[in-house]
């Protein structure tokens, strides 16, 4: 194998994977939040959303906790995600296709 096929292995599929899953992590965030049941219109009845809802209601004596997981991400699904929480979503995405890729080159 030639050098520069080497690099081409080495960096350019690894980048393009690492970016690829952020920018997809960012673009399927509003509609995996949907299906999970946080919508514009509040939480769906009967989804994921639900279930967490009355879980943590019920963790916390009745009610929802402002800042709780379940408080976030119905403003998120309501509002959108804001821009830092863009970027962390993209991070998170792209640290897991940086993982899968170099998985896929390692040998047992």
């Amino acid at each position: 194998m030639f050098v520069s096929q080497q690099l081409f292995t080495c960096f350019f599929f690894p980048l393009v994977t690492l970016i690829g899953a952020g920018v997809g992590a960012v673009a399927a965030a509003p509609a995996v939040l949907t299906a999970a049941g946080f919508t514009s219109a509040g939480i769906a009845a009967s989804s994921i959303a639900s279930s967490l809802m009355s879980a943590a209601a019920v963790a916390n004596g009745g009610g929802i906790a402002a800042g709780s997981v379940v408080a976030t991400l119905q403003g998120a699904g309501a509002a959108g995600i804001p821009l830092a929480g863009q970027a962390i979503v993209g991070t998170v995405g792209a640290v897991v296709g940086a993982v899968a890729s170099m998985a896929r080159n390692w040998t047992l």
